[in-house]
């Protein structure tokens, strides 16, 4: 009986740590995925636009920047349509939520036009105008990877 015991206390003892420790290693091997498909993008990138040694450097160092921006500013929209969608919302709630993710929208446009004076001092026009198609393609690349990896599921 004595052991037991002392094995549901082990057990409960250590549940709470397993979890934490699962939840630490999806977070450390979901920042690992997402910095291989930096890198993945990054070859696309270069590739499609042909960039040189030298472009390369700079405009990566911009590209990222522009990137983080962006990625913040797409978690924020994430949480404030998971804070509406959580809850019994009002129609005034889901008018403000709705307003606030387009002008969220409006931001994300706002830090692409900065970044396009920056993209100007490195790329030439043909290569700014092919940047955006080069993401397109890219995420599409991703997409069918994503769904043809579960239909074989």
């Amino acid at each position: 009986m004595k052991r037991i015991l002392f094995t549901i206390l082990v057990v409960a003892f250590f549940a709470p740590i397993n979890s934490t420790v699962a939840k630490n290693k999806k977070k450390a091997d979901r920042k690992e995925w997402f910095a291989k498909v930096r890198e993945h993008k990054h070859d696309f990138i270069e590739d499609e636009l042909d960039l040189t040694d030298a472009q390369e450097t700079k405009f990566f160092l911009i590209y990222d920047a522009m990137e983080d921006e962006l990625l913040k500013l797409q978690r924020e929209t994430r949480k404030l349509e998971r804070q509406v969608a959580d809850k019994k919302a009002t129609d005034v709630e889901y008018d403000a939520a709705t307003k606030a993710i387009i002008e969220l929208k409006k931001k994300e446009a706002d830090i692409e036009l900065k970044y396009f004076d920056k993209f100007k001092t490195v790329l030439s026009s043909k290569q700014l105008f092919e940047l955006k198609r080069a993401e397109k393609k890219f995420t599409r690349k991703i997409m069918n990877a994503h769904n043809k990896k579960h239909k074989k599921d």
